[in-house]
Formats: C-alpha cells, structure tokens, sequence
C-alpha cells in the first residue's frame, strides 16, 4: 500500500482548511456581473488628515477616528438634539446649536458612520499614492485660496446673483456635488447610492445624487476605446468615458471633463486631464474600486485613490428642485440688497442736496 509524502499530506490539509472561494456573479456573457445598487458611503476623506500618518489603521483607532469627525446632524448624538423650523415663527435665532438648530434636513443626512473598509482594511483616506495620502497639487496656494473665495462666496453673500447662471452647479441641480457622479465616484453628505447595469456592449452607472448618470461604451480593447472618445472641443458633464474590460477588471477612461464642472467638485482637472477607473468584483458583496488622475497641469504627478462599493437596498428619488426654494431665496435676497443699497444712496444725495 502506497503512502502520501507528508509535504503532500500537509498541502491537501490546506486545501481543505481554507475557506471555499469567493463566489463572483457573472454576467450571460461570462463578465464579472456589476449589476445592481450599490454605495460607496463611509467617513473616510479623499485626502488624510494632517495628524493621521497611517493609511491602514486597526479597529478600535478607525472607531475612534470615525467618532471625531465634525458634521453637524450626522452622527447619532447629533440627530438627538436635531429640530424642525416652524415656517410659521419666521427665522430661527443666529447661535447655531445653541438654539436647537442644525444643518438643514439633518434626518437626511448619510454619509455613513464609519471609516471605509477597502482590501479588508480600515482606511482613513481614499488616496493611497502618494504615500501622504495628499492630492498632489502644482500650485497648493493657488487652490487653497480657490477654496477660501468658494467658502466666501457661501458666508458672505458677495456675490451679485444677477441671474440664476450666478450660482454654483449644485444649487442649479445640473450635477451632483462632491464628486459622486466622477470621473473619481467618492462618498459625500448624502445619496451614496448608485445602480449599475451591466450589458455587453454599455455599463450604465446611475447616481443617487441629482441622478447624474454615465452611459459608458465599452469596446473590446483599450486601443478600440481610446479611438472611439469625442472630438476634444465635446466637454460633457462627468466627461467623456469610454471603457473596456482588462480581464475581470471594467476599465474606464475619461476625459475632457466640462471644464465648469471643477467649480464644485473635490479634485478640479484640466483640459489635459485623464482620469482612469477600475472596477473589479471582488466578491458577492463587494466592488474594489480605483481610480488614478494624471493631469500634469494641476498636479505634479499622477496619483492614485481606492474605494469599495457594498451592496446597497436600492436608490431614492432625488428630486432637486421639488419645494426647493433656494433658488428663489438667492435671487431675491440679491435683489432686496440692491434695493437697499439704491435706498441708502438716494439717502445720502438727498442729505448732500440739503446741505
């Protein structure tokens, strides 16, 4: 009677011992199958924190981490002292939480309640290279003061508001802010939700924020996509995408993103800018997701940031502009100024003229 060898006595122990491989849905034409709703929620930032060295951390530091951030409304404690204005009483007092009053629809809100899970580990910034986990800027001041005017804009109502085209592409509910239609799909505020549809020929991914949506072509190789992209003078909204598929892994490629569109997004990318997305199923319940931006005109070298997308129940109607009186409120609160300020001038040449 023949024995085994002991080296294969053990290998056959392994085998035995691992646990059975992830199961991947696969599509009728044999792809790995993205179809269906997913969310890429979670508090984790593009760019990590200042006082954050590690991008990988343990459990008990990522809870710790995900309990400190800042947003009002959002986590459980917030959502307890959270309270509805009575359209009735007229504007609440200034004060903040003071006075029991919060960001606006705060029940809303849903930007997760805890760090991103990618690769199985906890990770406290999306981008992974640079090791910094920073955004590679060319000209840092030049965005932090393009930040500072943006934030301005918001708090001090300089703006003259002469028309709705005045205002940012959010408040016109054109295009979702924050980044979560991409090129870069990251998590915001709220509606981090998407449905993929997957067929042989086009992947439809479709944004729970103001329903943004990308019909992507896919073609059979990366050469057949990149000839198949538009003329350079067609800038859509969330670019120009083409993609293909590099094994399991969708590939998609973008370019020429709206210029416009940089104004309320989290990473700005120029003319010159590329933007390249991967998309592997993982498991059953799981998409790993990556992207790198290579635009040597805003950044000093190409850099790279990770995601995962989870199985989510479905998408809600984002209905941007029903009982939406901001556009309203910013346009006539322009006017009301201009009004007051024509008041007061007339007021000072009438006290010339009497002197």
């Amino acid at each position: 009677m023949r024995t085994l060898k002991p080296a294969l006595i053990a290998l056959v122990a392994a085998i035995m011992a691992a646990p059975a491989m992830a199961q991947i849905p696969k599509a009728a034409d044999g792809k790995p199958d993205l179809s269906g709703f997913w969310s890429n929620a979670s508090l984790t930032p593009l760019a990590r924190a200042p006082n954050v060295k590690s991008l990988v951390v343990d459990e008990a530091e990522a809870h710790k981490l995900a309990a400190g951030v800042a947003m009002a409304g959002v986590t459980e404690e917030g959502f307890k002292g959270a309270t509805y204005s009575d359209p009735t009483k007229g504007a609440p007092p200034k004060g903040g939480k003071d006075f029991g009053v919060q960001a606006y629809d705060s029940f809303w809100m849903d930007p997760g309640a805890r760090l991103a899970i990618v690769k199985g580990e906890w990770r406290t910034s999306n981008i992974v290279d640079p090791p910094n986990g920073q955004v590679p800027f060319l000209d840092p001041a030049g965005q932090a003061k393009r930040r500072v005017q943006n934030r301005e804009r918001y708090e001090t109502g300089n703006a003259a508001y002469h028309g709705p085209e005045e205002t940012t592409l959010s408040e016109r509910c054109l295009i979702g802010f924050g980044q979560t239609g991409g090129p870069g799909m990251m998590s915001v505020l709220y509606n981090n939700n998407y449905q993929m549809v997957q067929t042989p020929d086009h992947m439809l991914i479709l944004v729970e924020m103001a329903h943004d949506a990308r019909v992507v072509p896919i073609f059979a190789s990366a050469d057949k996509a990149r000839a198949g992209h538009k003329p350079a003078t067609i800038t859509p909204w969330l670019g120009d995408t083409v993609g293909w598929w590099e094994g399991d892994t969708f590939v998609m490629e973008t370019v020429n993103v709206r210029p416009l569109q940089a104004e309320n997004q989290a990473f700005p990318l120029s003319s010159k800018g590329v933007v390249t997305e991967r998309l592997t199923r993982t498991s059953d319940k799981d998409i790993f997701y990556e992207f790198t931006v290579n635009d040597p005109t805003n950044y000093t070298q190409p850099w790279k940031a990770e995601l995962s997308f989870y199985p989510s129940k479905g998408m809600f109607e984002y209905a941007c502009h029903e009982g939406n009186y901001g556009m309203h409120g910013i346009l006539a609160g322009a006017r009301e100024k201009e009004r007051q300020a024509e008041a007061t001038t007339k007021k000072v040449k009438a006290s010339k003229r009497g002197k």
